[in-house]
């Protein structure tokens, strides 16, 4: 007789074991097999620690670009995330959306931004956006866990334009 036992493991010293069928047999003359373990090292990432890792991803871009920056703001939906200066000396106002894979990162609120172009016109500021998705590399239902790889879709900073139609 062949009992199929699922086993959730939470505790990770046996990480070695992670996906293996293990036959334990001989205990009361039924075999079990651990069909799979389900151990995550990490723990899931928070709406605004997965913004932060975002906001660093396009911080390290603005600056490859060599924007000077002027101020940054982490806050979850507190825009602008960036306040740069390019080396003319023109002020940029750079939003940071994430989202979560397979979601379309570069996709943004239209109605949203015209009002948030509207507030650059009075500053004399441009408007860039930088849509981040993430996602786990094990598959898009699970999270994205803290010191565990990720699936990035960054496509670079977006110019919006401001002029008015």
């Amino acid at each position: 007789m062949a009992v199929d036992l699922i086993l959730t493991i939470k505790t990770c010293y046996i990480m070695d074991l992670f996906g293996s069928s293990i036959n334990i047999s001989n205990m009361l003359g039924i075999e079990y097999y651990v069909i799979s373990y389900f151990c995550y090292m990490g723990k899931p990432l928070t709406e605004q620690e997965l913004h932060n890792l975002a906001m660093n991803h396009v911080g390290k871009d603005l600056e490859q670009r060599g924007f000077e920056f002027i101020a940054i703001n982490s806050k979850l939906k507190k825009h602008p995330q960036f306040v740069c200066m390019d080396k003319n000396k023109q002020y940029f106002f750079v939003v940071v959306r994430v989202v979560i894979l397979p979601e379309n990162p570069n996709n943004y609120d239209v109605i949203w931004m015209e009002t948030f172009k509207n507030h650059a016109r009075e500053k004399d500021a441009k408007v860039l956006y930088a849509g981040v998705g993430l996602g786990n590399v094990e598959g898009e239902d699970l999270p994205v866990f803290l010191n565990e790889e990720y699936l990035i879709e960054y496509n670079g900073i977006q110019v919006i334009d401001t002029n008015l139609n």
